[in-house]
């Protein structure tokens, strides 16, 4: 659960129409909301509960946050950890790499109990769930060839839905890819993000994309990916893309 902090800069961007933004923090977590209305204080004590359930479990399971691989599930263990287990038995990681999906989707499924509307974004993995389409942008880089000129275009019919990325060349995560984003779509985001992270792990180069994509299209729960190394990209499934 220990992460450097990076100032979420990407956050200035957002455009929220009909809704209401705001953070919540607490320790290393930090999330960016938007919903029906400010519902800071509620998110802030779901992200208290989240992460001492996770803490927790990792002091009386250190395996479960030292592992690459998949551990055993356990159906006593706090739900947000089923979760994670669960997602990363699906996608061959280990349960860490469906954290940040995990939690904001945990925040905005019980958010959801206050709000018709709700988006969470954590650490640039997306949880969302919106009556009208909305539209992600996809981040590869500084120097990709695609910054700032790509973005995915989410209609309600796909939500509540899981927006994941992973990359090799952007931000301090794990990766033993190349690829600069691998963004996967799903109804449950911790699998989203789990299977991002598989993804990347196999993409080294540009002519890996339709292998890993064909890959991809295997996982159970999966409904569209996107795979982007240097000027070359592969897309699948219900991934919109548009220009920005």
């Amino acid at each position: 659960m220990h992460s450097k902090y990076q100032p979420r800069t990407y956050r200035n961007n957002t455009i929220s129409d009909g809704l209401v933004s705001f953070r919540a923090a607490y320790e290393e977590t930090d999330v960016f909301i938007c919903a029906d209305s400010n519902l800071s204080k509620k998110a802030n004590d779901i992200i208290i509960s989240l992460r001492l359930d996770i803490k927790k479990y990792i002091r009386d399971n250190p395996e479960f946050y030292k592992s690459l691989n998949p551990v055993s599930q356990n159906n006593n263990a706090p739900a947000i950890v089923r979760n994670m287990i669960g997602a990363s038995k699906v996608c061959g990681v280990g349960p860490m790499a469906a954290v940040a999906g995990a939690v904001a989707e945990a925040i905005g499924r019980q958010l959801l109990r206050y709000s018709s509307q709700v988006i969470v974004e954590n650490g640039g993995d997306i949880f969302m769930s919106s009556k009208i389409k909305r539209v992600v942008g996809v981040y590869a880089g500084e120097a990709s060839v695609f910054r700032d000129k790509l973005a995915i275009q989410i209609g309600p019919e796909d939500m509540p839905c899981g927006v994941c990325t992973s990359s090799a060349t952007v931000g301090h995560s794990l990766s033993f890819g190349k690829a600069d984003a691998v963004v996967v779509l799903s109804p449950s985001a911790s699998i989203a993000d789990a299977c991002a992270t598989a993804l990347c792990n196999k993409v080294k180069t540009e002519f890996d994309i339709d292998r890993v994509i064909e890959y991809g299209k295997s996982i159970e729960g999966i409904i569209g990916i996107l795979i982007i190394i240097k000027d070359k990209l592969g897309v699948w499934g219900n991934v919109k893309l548009i220009d920005i």
